[in-house]
């Protein structure tokens, strides 16, 4: 295959990216109303309310999106079911596959691969997931699990009193509170790092909105994957010429700077917040 740069390839399906933007659409606003929320006593979290038309309305926007959460979740599921049937393989032989969306001891080498990469080393034979990639998959799982959980609790505190203690309710407080604020400071820093703002991809990777990258783009950042598409001729079938709209990459670099910028200035309030709490104690 020659002229390569000119060849495009799918990496996330229309589905996959409609799942994406329920994703950034939905955690934006939870971390924004919750942080403005969680820091109610500073200037910008009160500007925020002021902007949305008060405190009360945050706590409304901030529950539309947990059921947006719930929503995007459970079309995940259905997704990674799919997944497993379309495979042909066991539940078990699914879940283990070294190129899923597991983490497995590969990963754990090419982690510690990537750390040599950084101070000289040769880098890593990446696939189609790298470890960085699982991470966050599993992230969304354990952040149902801890925030949406607790979140449930405190929306329904009088059910909630029916079956467990309520001193309960303040320890649900406390977990849903510092768990969001480690969600959103990771993502809003190593994973807008690792996507966007990394020197190769800055300002902006544009494949979660555009869907297709070239087989270039392939080849260099994933060559386990290109190499095993090559082998099993896999890559003939898939690659195409057919580019991302010009209207598709200027959409998602305006949209996606936005997001960026967004959460950049979450995470910026986030710290001026805590500095100023620990300042005062």
């Amino acid at each position: 295959m020659t002229r390569t740069s000119k060849l495009y390839v799918e990496r996330f399906t229309p589905y996959q990216r409609f799942l994406h933007l329920l994703i950034i659409v939905s955690f934006l606003t939870l971390a924004l109303t919750g942080m403005a929320l969680k820091f109610a006593m500073e200037g910008w979290a009160q500007q925020v309310a002021d902007f949305a038309g008060g405190f009360a309305v945050l706590g409304s926007l901030h529950r539309f999106c947990a059921v947006i959460t719930f929503l995007y979740f459970s079309l995940t599921l259905k997704l990674l079911v799919k997944m497993w049937k379309d495979s042909g393989k066991t539940l078990l032989g699914f879940i283990l596959d070294p190129e899923g969306l597991v983490p497995n001891l590969n990963d754990a080498k090419e982690m510690a691969a990537t750390f040599k990469w950084f101070f000289g080393g040769p880098r890593p034979h990446y696939g189609h997931w790298t470890y960085w990639e699982k991470f966050d998959f599993m992230a969304v799982f354990w952040g149902i699990a801890v925030i949406g959980s607790t979140g449930v609790a405190l929306w329904f505190p009088e059910q909630f009193s029916m079956v467990f203690p309520g001193y309960w309710l303040n320890i649900a407080t406390i977990i849903h509170s510092d768990e969001a604020l480690l969600a959103a400071g990771f993502i809003f820093t190593i994973h807008f790092y690792n996507t966007h703002l990394r020197p190769e991809k800055f300002p902006l990777d544009p494949v979660i909105f555009v869907g297709s990258i070239t087989v270039d783009e392939l080849k260099h950042e994933r060559p386990r994957e290109y190499e095993q598409l090559v082998a099993s001729g896999e890559l003939e079938k898939l690659a195409t010429k057919r580019a991302p709209e010009a209207w598709q990459l200027r959409s998602a670099t305006i949209f996606g700077l936005s997001m960026v910028s967004i959460g950049s200035c979450i995470i910026i309030a986030i710290i001026i917040s805590m500095a100023r709490y620990i300042m005062r104690h």
